[in-house]
């Protein structure tokens, strides 16, 4: 067999990309899909224009490779994470839009439960914060609010599941009802310590046990596509939410290592493998409000690796082509950028949705300041790429705190690694070389690799890392004094956003 097939779900788009045994990119095909936003702070997503678009990505894909389904090893899902389905298991129809990752809706109960003093066992258990964010409130409030959903979940009818969850069922035709661990430990459901659903978890936030998926390992074989739309009788071999299958594509499977990509939002992990030592359950608390998070194995054991999630990245440059109008696609953005020399005093925090680590702060709203008369396009292109840098530069500085090891280089991937101009300066901020791989699609090639290792397509992981091909590193230009300055103009403008009141 020739190819292993990444069936990569994110939050704007579906892709799936061909991988040949050399881990290069054979085809890709890609399918944008519609955002919906009811009210401020709400973002939703149709689950069958994400099942269709997703699907449809995996038929072409072969199209344009001349591929037939034998000539797949396997499939590898990974997925956008913590968005939530609820669907009949009798239909298989949603019974209510999936709430994305993204929204702020349940935001107060949250607060609630914080103040109610749960917090501390909530994240004793989960590596998480209480936070609408995750998956638990959401499904909840899908259970309050659409007429008759609790009834019916409580009589075993409604199956809750993540974007992987969604995917594999249709593509079994409804045979297979599971998520991964690094899946399920987004939903703050799943107790990390002990690798199980949580049944104290599950009554603080309402959710009856029969909605639950089966947990597997992100590497094993859990079954086979159904389906008669082309990929029928593919093996599903690789499951992992977006951010553990890119460390797991980056090879940072050494405690240390890290990683971060550059997507709608922006995701560093690095990997902490077994814990502290001494530790024997590898489960390490983060001080700085970070999470810790299960990553992806392919040693079917749990891994451990703490997490800084950014809500808005490159998300940022899609606000400034939508809601702006100051590009016509989101690759001209490098260009207005490199127009002028500098920012020209502007920053821009795009705290649209909240800002998430090291803040956590749900109630913070964007803020654009420095602005004179002679701003133009340009500089406000380049105080929006440099956003996304300054904000990985606050969650790296949490990260490198809890670890006490400076870090020797972040290894970087995503949408938006391939701008040269916001990686250089990502470098300069940091103070350290930032390490960009010849293929920067490492979260569908983290997929990929999950379900080859599984179905045998790749002899082990040696195997991946002789395989590994050039990167292209940037150095630091800037010096530190200069640095020091930046940082701070930063700081003041998110203290700024966060006091802000409308």
């Amino acid at each position: 067999m020739a190819y292993v097939l990444a069936l990569d779900q994110g939050t704007t788009s579906s892709r799936a990309i061909l991988f040949d045994e050399a881990g290069g990119i054979a085809a890709v095909a890609q399918h944008e899909f519609q955002q919906f936003y009811p009210q401020p702070g709400w973002v939703e997503h149709d689950p069958t224009e994400i099942l269709t678009s997703q699907l449809s990505c995996a038929v072409e894909v072969l199209g344009r490779a001349g591929a037939l389904p034998r000539d797949v090893a396997a499939i590898g899902i990974t997925n956008q994470r913590e968005t939530v389905i609820v669907w009949d298991r009798a239909t298989g129809k949603a019974i209510h839009p999936a709430i994305v990752w993204q929204d702020r809706r349940t935001a107060a109960q949250c607060q609630a439960l914080e103040e109610s003093g749960l917090g501390e066992e909530v994240s004793a258990k989960t590596g998480l914060v209480l936070d609408p964010y995750f998956s638990a409130t959401k499904v909840a409030w899908i259970l309050d609010h659409v007429p008759g959903a609790r009834t019916r979940a409580d009589r075993g009818e409604l199956a809750f599941g993540t974007v992987d969850s969604w995917l594999i069922w249709h593509l079994t035709s409804g045979a297979r009802h599971v998520t991964d661990v690094t899946n399920a430990s987004r939903t703050l459901l799943f107790n990390i310590v002990q690798g199980e659903w949580d049944a104290e978890l599950l009554r603080i936030f309402g959710i009856p046990q029969s909605m639950l998926p089966q947990v597997v390992w992100s590497s094993q074989k859990i079954g086979e596509v159904t389906t008669t739309l082309g990929l029928g009788g593919i093996a599903i071999a690789g499951v992992a939410g977006d951010q553990q299958a890119a460390l797991f594509g980056q090879l940072c499977w050494q405690a240390g290592q890290a990683k971060n990509t550059y997507g709608t939002g922006c995701f560093l992990l690095q990997n902490i493998g077994t814990g502290v030592e001494g530790n024997g359950t590898g489960f390490v608390r983060s001080k700085h409000r970070l999470i810790t998070t299960l990553a992806a194995s392919a040693h079917r054991r749990l891994e451990y690796a703490f997490e800084g999630s950014i809500f808005i990245g490159g998300a940022v440059v899609q606000w400034l082509r939508d809601n702006l109008k100051l590009i016509g696609s989101s690759a001209e953005v490098e260009a207005l950028a490199a127009s002028v020399p500098d920012t020209g005093g502007v920053v821009f925090v795009p705290a649209f949705v909240g800002l998430g680590a090291p803040h956590w702060d749900p109630n913070a709203s964007g803020l654009l300041i420095g602005l004179r008369r002679d701003t133009n396009p340009g500089h406000i292109a380049r105080a929006a790429l440099e956003s996304i840098a300054f904000q990985v530069a606050d969650v790296l500085e949490a990260v490198q705190s809890e670890t006490g090891t400076p870090l020797g280089a972040l290894r970087v991937d995503g949408g938006a690694a391939v701008n040269d101009l916001l990686m250089q300066f990502q470098a300069d901020v940091l103070g350290v070389p930032v390490v960009r791989p010849k293929v920067t699609e490492t979260t569908a090639l983290g997929a990929a690799y999950l379900a080859g290792l599984a179905s045998g397509f790749w002899s082990g992981p040696e195997d991946l890392h002789a395989r590994r091909q050039g990167d292209r590193r940037f150095e630091p230009r800037m010096d530190a004094a200069k640095r020091t300055e930046r940082r701070d103009y930063w700081r003041q403008a998110v203290d700024r956003c966060r006091n802000w009141t409308a």
